[in-house]
């Protein structure tokens, strides 16, 4: 289940599926096994439009929550840039040797921090949190060294400014890794499901409302297609393209 959210596109596939043989599971088996009367008819769009309302509130609810941690990837990738830029030009606070090295780290640091966000390959993530906790390091063990041999209020600026640029690395990792709960995709399913079957159940067995099974089964699946893009940080169409740590690149190999 976990590897099926992280795939749109696949989800989209298998919910229609399922979405699908629930429909025609309404429509073929129960209403062939259970009719009800006009007594009963009444009861019965009453459970039908409340189901689908529940649905309808979940998926907005979900939705909502996809597109919350959507923000949030996107405002630690522009804090990010912001921190690495102003610890580049803190650097010069620092003595002429140590700034150079946490300048020329900084730099390997920020191309590593681009490509976190632009690869797919899960291999190629674990590598990257190899390098990135290694320059992490490096970076910090310069600056510190730097403060020890000024130990003044102006160089403890460039100290803070390095604490911030490790520290936001770890609040982006955080925010990829907060993502909408498996219980709540598995309570979402199971309520498209009976929302199927009821609207199955609902529609006359005849050739030209057939086609009518369809469209619920595709407009659930869409909706669930939709929420796993927005929510998947790194297989999705809909991604957190990381323009101002490009921009800051683009600014720091400037003459």
């Amino acid at each position: 289940m976990q590897q099926l959210i992280r795939h749109p596109l696949i989800l989209l596939v298998a919910s229609f599926a399922l979405m699908a043989l629930a429909a025609q599971f309404g429509n073929s088996v129960l209403r062939r096994r259970i009719t009800l009367d006009e007594d009963s008819l009444d009861d019965f769009r009453i459970v039908q439009s409340a189901t689908l309302t529940l649905l309808a509130l979940v998926i907005g609810f979900s939705l909502s929550m996809a597109v919350g941690r959507y923000d949030q990837r996107k405002n630690y990738e522009e804090e990010e840039a912001n921190a690495i830029g102003t610890e580049f030009i803190r650097a010069d606070l620092l003595p002429e040797s140590t700034a150079a090295a946490i300048r020329a780290d900084l730099a390997r640091y920020l191309d590593l921090r681009i490509e976190y966000y632009q690869t797919r390959d899960a291999q190629r993530v674990a590598q990257i949190y190899a390098a990135t906790a290694g320059l992490q390091g490096r970076l910090w063990t310069s600056a510190r060294s730097g403060a020890v041999a000024q130990p003044t209020p102006v160089v403890a600026l460039a100290v803070a400014g390095m604490n911030d640029v490790i520290n936001t690395q770890g609040y982006t990792q955080a925010a990829w890794l907060n993502r909408i709960p498996l219980a709540a995709w598995i309570m979402m399913l199971l309520i498209g499901v009976f929302a199927n079957v009821l609207v199955g159940y609902g529609v006359k067995n005849s050739s030209g409302k057939s086609r009518f099974l369809l469209i619920m089964p595709l407009t659930v699946s869409l909706s669930f297609m939709l929420i796993a893009d927005i929510d998947s940080p790194r297989n999705g169409i809909i991604r957190v393209i990381p323009q101002n740590l490009i921009s800051t690149a683009q600014s720091l190999h400037k003459p």
